[in-house]
Formats: C-alpha cells, structure tokens, sequence
C-alpha cells in the first residue's frame, strides 16, 4: 500500500510559546507528566510572511525543511516527488508564497486541508478522494523526517544521533544505519537482537534464549542494558528488548560519547537507539498470531489512533504473550510484553509517554561455557537445541516508564527534556563449569538473583544562527543517570561432572535464598555542547563539539552493607568531523571521535594502591565516502579504534614491586563496504563486509604484543534480498546469509572457534480476509542446521539450531 509522506511545522502563537515554555520549566522541576494537557489551544495564524534560507536539494528534503520552518503540516505520497530536485528557497514569503515557488516547474500542486495543512498531487490526480493511507509522521522537532524511508523501505534516510538530533545519513560524518519497522515485521524480529545483525559490522556474542543479549560493533562488545531507549541510557533490559515495542532501530558505529553521552555499562565500539511505536494517522488494529520451532505458540496485538482536535492525541498499545517449547529441547520460554505510548502533538509543541512491563521466565535457558587452562583444543559445539545443564532456570521482570517534552520557543529554537525510570529484576540458577578439550568438566550450581533500579534525565536545546555565509545548528545538553544494583549470590556445596554433549543435573543447593542487597551505586553526569557548521549551499559542514563526563561510582559489601570504595572521576571528550558533498548524492566524511569508560580504583597489592583512575578514553579515526545512486546507497569507511587495556607493569629496578593502570591498549582497525536499498524494481538489498585487523599492544611483559585481539574476526560478510514476485501478487521471498572468519578465544593466540555461515530464508503473502487484509509469513533460520559457538569472553555459548517461524497477522 502507497504511503504518505506528512511533514509537521513549527509556527505557533504568543500565547502557546508562554504556556510551552512554562511546561518546560514544570518538567525541570519534576511537575505532572500530564502537564502538556494544558497546553493552550492553537490560535489562528495569520498569513504573515517570514525569511526562509533552505539550501538546494532532492524536492522531498526541501519541502520538508518548509513545512518544519513555516509551521504547516504537508502531506504526500513519496513517489510524487521521486527523482525531482529543488534549488532551495531564500527570501520572505508566505505559506502560499513558498509552496508556490517551490512547486513551480513541477506537475505537483498544493490543496489547503480542513485542518490547516496542505495535501500535495500531481495535477489531474484524485488524492483528495483515495482510501485512507498509513502516513509516515514527521514532527517538527529534531527527528522530524528520521522515519522517511529510503528506497526498498527497510531502512530510514535519517536517524537520531543523541544531542544532535535527526540527521540524515548524507549529511553527518559517522556510519550510521537506521532500521525501519518494516524490516522488523517482514523479518519476524523477536527481539532488537535479530535485526542488528543485518550488518557486517554487527554481530551477536550471545545466542536466542540465553540469559541476555550482547552485541559487537567493529570489534567491541555492547551489552543489552548499554542499549538507549528514545535518547536515554538505562532503561533498556539487561536480558532482552522485544521488537513489539520497535518503530525504529538507529545504530552508530563508532564511539558516540559526545552525541549519547556515557553509558552505564562503558561501551565504545558503536552505539544502539530504540524509538518506540508512536500512533500513526491511520488507526490500526492488528492482531498476529504465531508459531516457532518446538511448539512455542504467541499471540500479540498492535493497536493505535490518533484523536481530538487536529488528531493532536495518539494512543498505541501493544501486547504479546508467548509459551511453549521455545530453541532448548525439553525447555520452556513464556513471555508477556505489554506497552503503552501517548503522545501530544500541537504547533510548537510536543510530549510523549512510554511505558511498558516485559515478564519472562524461562526453564532450561541456553547455557554458557568456559575452557579449563591448558586447553589446546576447542571442543566442537554440540548442537543448537540442547541444554547440557539440566534444570537451569530464569526470571527476567523490567518496568520502564519515560516521557519527554519539546517546546519551539521560536523557528530557530528548541528546549527539549526527557526523565526516565527503570526497575529490573532477575532470578535465575547460575551453574557454572569449565571443560576441556574434550567437552568434559566439573560444575558448580548457584542462585544468582539481582535488582537494578534506574533515573535517568536530560535537557538541552537546539539553536540555529546565521551569517557570513555560515549557518550554525548549535546543541547543548545537560544528562545525569542514577543507578543502584543489587545482587544475592548462594552457591551449592557440592559439585558434578558434566559433558556438554549431554544433559548433566545440576548438583542441588541446600542453602536458603536470599534476597539481593546493595552492591553499588553509580552517578553519571555530563554537559555537552556542539557546533554544526554549513556552508557553501550546504556543500560544506564541520562539525565541533566537547562532553564533560563525571563518573561516581561506589560500592558495596553485600553481605555486611559497609561501603567498600568510593570513585569520583570526570573527563573530556571531544568531537571533530566534516562532510564535503561535491554534488547532492556524494558526500566525503571524516571524523575524530573519542568514548569513555568508567575507571576504576587500583587493587591492593601494587604501589599505586588506591588510586582512583580516570575514565579511559578510546579514540577513533575515520574516513569515508557514501554515494546516493536514486535507488541504491553505497558506502565505504576505514577506521581505527584504540581502547585501552588493564596492565600491571614491574617497577624498574624493583621486581617485586607493579603498578596497576590503563597502559595497554587494542587497536581494531578496519575496511566497511555497504549498499542497501532497491537494487532492481521489486528487489530490495542489505549487503556488507567489513574486513578487521585487531591487535593487541603493550600487553603485560609484552607477552601478547602484536597478537590478534580474541572475540574479533578477520572478516564477516552479509547478503540479504527480499524479492516481489511477478507471477503472485502479495506474494514476496527473502533469503539472508551471514558469515563470520575464525576467532582467537585467549590473547596468547593459542585456541581457536572456527568461523561459520548461517542461511535464513524467508516468505510472506499479502492478501485479504473478506475486507480485512491479511499477511502471511514463514522464515527458517540457520537453513541448513549448522552447529557453532558464539564467544562472549571469556564464555561461549552455543548458537541457535535451525528455527521455523509462522505468522498471521490481520488488521481490523
């Protein structure tokens, strides 16, 4: 079905910026969420004319820079404007004024809307009269067009890029991929997890039913709860985020310190963004039904409006309960997800609420292994469905609720701010064990129970400046997050022999369960500003900007509840890049870009005892080139990370005396080739490879200089195609393959995991039910039942055996 295309302006009255910006203020000091619920009602705009300096470019991107200055809601579908460009629009006009100049010599014309806005149509087409059609929402604020697609519809032009907003992908120094929730639905994402992969550049260390998921970006490994929610960190679940609640998925790669600040867990080697399901103009009720490998049976719903004058009110509710034989033979997955979002949206103004509460308790989850010292071998994987720890268990609760607010104080000025709560919980059977080349050990079982419970806040601005023939996107941010963790650790007294070529019975524990206490507590403030620079009609754009970061970090004894240590640190973090566009579908980017680490105090036992480190920087390099073809984006960077590394190092003439600190380093360097988007009518692609050379350097006593850092492959490759067919329409096929080279398990080089290839294949079939339309889907993973370990240092675990999914989905 065709889409429209709205764009959402920002003018507004005297009397609206008072209320806006005192709703601000309310929000600052903690008042009612409900607050835009007083907002004042829109007054009648006058047909005033005002200055416009929009640079030249593709007709779509123009227009929605008009609607976003001028304040007016502009609707059309996409393929009215494919392949028109524009040569901008400088001087005073009014709304008709505008649109008149920037349609002239083109077949479109402008028709006035009951509501204000205006709808956009070919000459002699009949838009006005055409069946209702699901339109894609672009607000007037920084992400308003990040939910335009680009060409095949599975990834967006644009995306966000923390304090800096929504940028599209053409117009910004870093590599960055913006998932649409198109691809989550025709690929039958269950979680975040499974639609990342779709890069080269990206790779899961962790497998589908595990405890949580963990992922690689160029090299550097990013935990789940590292993972941001709509702009904030520390509200993602440690376990796993459902892609019910998905709209779109941004992932950055490269540090992003200065754009998101610093993350609870430390991760440098990219970053992860989730925006949430907001209500579309179209109201949907959809009800899907669906079905895995092993009987795991699920329902979900999706529903959303939009209502009250203007639909300026949008309600969407999503659910999903799942039970059955999930991906371990002789286990049992359920699941239940529920989520609400309610946003408010008036001229100048716009607030949103998240909530949502995922349950999931799990029996025989997929275990994790270790390998003895002295190993000279790594066992092969046993195969994808199995268990070798017999009645493991997991609970997983998180509660999450979050609202932010934006407020145009004028055309060129935005206040934004967001607050963020998190509770999380986790009750599992830990056993733990390590084998040996033969796949035979000893394990130990255990209760391992943890609370998390998150704050999380930011507020800033966006300002535009002119002049000299420069224009300026100034951003400035303020963010804190607080965290408090806690865990509760009761081991069993016994041990068991065990081969992980079958199910062992965990030895049992005979102490009492205790509930989990304090473990740390941990503060992160930052204030960031940068500077975007354009100039020579856009050709041109610099980019500068600095992070302070200050980490505080204490922790605790668990069992007495007397303090343990105290950290307080802090650290800059700059930001330098540039963007040449020698013609509007050709841009040359580099950039300098550094992240944090949380530190640490240095242990007993070395000289410098005691001695709180600073967060660690890491510092990445890169250049590239990005190239727009109409229908298909291809890209091409090379980069190098350095990340410092933990090494003791002897005091020179004192052998018995070390010294503790962040002196060693690992340096991944690294090649990306990209293309996505509609490589023939009816065939949309995602192809990359991404070819690395990750060394270690300075290593203690130099042992391991010079050898290839462990968890990173030498190359991995991906191809995914998605297929209408001619002969059937409705009907579409999809294959996706993934590969990934051999891996070092140990800096010394010495055990290896042998690379693998998974196959996925795909169909769906688009029909109706009567008058209802309905969607048919089937994928299998791991086509051909491949058996291979993933490495998550210093544990593998096993990946997910060959996977059947069904669904139906109807809409009502």
């Amino acid at each position: 079905m065709a889409q429209t295309t709205t764009f959402r302006g920002t003018a507004w009255s005297v009397r609206q910026r008072a209320a806006s910006a005192c709703t601000v203020v309310h929000l600052l000091l903690g008042a009612s969420l409900l607050w835009p619920c007083l907002a004042a009602p829109a007054q009648a705009q006058t047909p005033l004319a005002r200055a416009y300096d929009i640079a030249p470019g593709s007709l779509e991107e123009v227009l929605g820079r008009f609607g976003h200055d001028a304040g007016i809601l502009l609707s059309f579908r996409p393929e009215i404007t494919a392949g028109l460009d524009s040569p901008g629009l400088r001087g005073h006009y009014s709304v008709e004024q505008g649109l008149t100049a920037l349609l002239a010599d083109t077949p479109i014309v402008a028709s006035r809307q009951a509501n204000g806005g205006y709808l956009l149509a070919r000459v002699g087409s009949h838009a006005e009269q055409a069946a209702p059609l699901p339109l894609v929402v672009i607000n007037a604020s920084p992400d308003r067009d990040a939910t335009v697609p680009y060409a095949g519809g599975q990834l967006a032009r644009s995306g966000s890029l923390g304090v800096l907003g929504a940028a599209n992908v053409m117009d910004v120094p870093f590599s960055t991929l913006n998932y649409t929730a198109t691809v989550l639905r025709d690929q039958q994402a269950r979680t975040l997890a499974d639609v990342v992969v779709n890069d080269a550049s990206v790779r899961m260390l962790t497998s589908t039913g595990g405890f949580g998921d963990t992922f690689q970006i160029r090299g550097y490994s990013l935990a789940n709860d590292d993972v941001g929610l709509n702009g904030l960190f520390g509200l993602s679940s440690a376990g796993h985020m459902p892609a019910a609640i998905v709209e779109r998925v941004d992932v950055l790669k490269g540090p992003g310190t200065v754009l998101n600040g610093i993350s609870p867990g430390g991760s440098i080697g990219g970053s992860i963004n989730i925006v949430t399901k907001r209500a579309g103009e179209t109201p949907l009720a959809r009800l899907t039904g669906s079905l895995q490998s092993r009987a795991q049976g699920g329902l979900e719903a999706d529903v959303g409006q939009r209502f009250g004058p203007d639909n300026a009110w949008g309600l969407r509710v999503n659910g999903v309960v799942k039970d059955g034989e999930g991906g371990i033979s002789g286990g049992r997955q359920q699941l239940g997800v529920g989520a609400l979002a309610l946003d408010y949206r008036q001229r100048g103004l716009r607030w949103s609420l998240d909530a949502f509460s995922q349950r999931e308790d799990v029996d025989g989850f997929r275990p994790q292994v270790g390998f003895l010292d002295g190993v000279t071998s790594i066992p092969a994987a046993p195969a994808g469905n199995s268990n070798f720890y017999a009645g493991s268990r997991l609970r997983l609760q998180d509660d999450v609720l979050a609202s932010r607010l934006e407020v145009d104080l004028d055309p060129d000025l935005t206040l934004h701010g967001a607050i963020g709560y998190r509770n999380g919980a986790s009750w599992q059977n830990l056993p733990t064990g390590s084998a040996d080349a033969a796949g035979l050990g000893t394990l130990r079982n255990a209760y391992y129970d943890a609370t998390t419970r998150t704050a999380t806040a930011d507020v800033g601005l966006h300002l535009r400046l002119s002049g000299a023939g420069v224009r300026h996107a100034i951003d400035a941010g303020l963010t804190q997050l607080r965290q408090e963790g806690g865990n509760a650790y009761v081991t069993s007294s016994g041990t068991a022999s065990y081969s992980i070529y079958q199910a062992t019975p965990l030895p049992p524990i005979t102490d009492a369960r205790t509930a989990p206490r304090k473990a740390y507590g941990m503060v992160l403030t930052s204030l960031t500003l940068t500077d975007t620079l354009s100039m020579l009609d856009d050709r041109l754009r610099l980019f500068v900007g600095a992070r302070r970061q200050q980490v505080r970090y204490d922790s605790y004894d668990t069992q007495s509840g007397l303090q343990e240590s105290a950290y307080q640190a802090s650290a800059l973090s700059p930001l330098l890049g540039v963007v040449l566009k020698p013609a509007d579908d050709l841009a040359l980017y580099a950039n300098y870009t550094a992240g944090l680490t949380r530190g640490t105090i240095v242990p007993s036992g070395m000289v410098n005892a005691g001695e709180i480190l600073p967060p660690y920087r890491s510092h990445q390099v890169e250049t590239g080139v990005k190239l727009d073809w109409g229908r298909v984006m291809t890209s091409a960077a090379v980069f190098q990370i350095d990340n410092p590394s933990a090494v003791i190092t002897q005091v020179a003439g004192t052998p018995s005396a070390s010294t503790y600190g962040y002196d060693g380093q690992q340096r991944n360097r690294g090649l990306e080739l990209a293309a996505y988007g509609e490589a023939l009518p009816d065939v949309r692609l995602m192809a990359s490879a991404t070819f690395y050379d990750a060394r270690l350097r300075r290593t203690t006593d130099h042992a391991n200089d010079g050898h290839v850092a462990p968890g990173v492959p030498r190359r991995a490759f991906n191809l995914g195609l998605d297929w209408d067919t001619p002969w059937l329409a409705g009907l579409a096929l999809s294959t996706r393959v993934l590969h990934t080279s051999s891996v070092y398990f140990n800096a010394e080089n010495k055990l290896r995991l042998p690379g693998w290839t998974r196959v996925d294949i795909g169909a769906r079939y688009s029909t109706r039910l009567g008058a209802r339309p309905l969607l048919l889907r089937a994928t299998v993973e791991n086509l051909f039942n491949r058996d291979y370990w993933l490495i998550d240092k210093p544990y593998v675990t096993i990946a997910a055996a060959r996977t059947v999914l069904l669904s139906a989905s109807i809409d009502f």
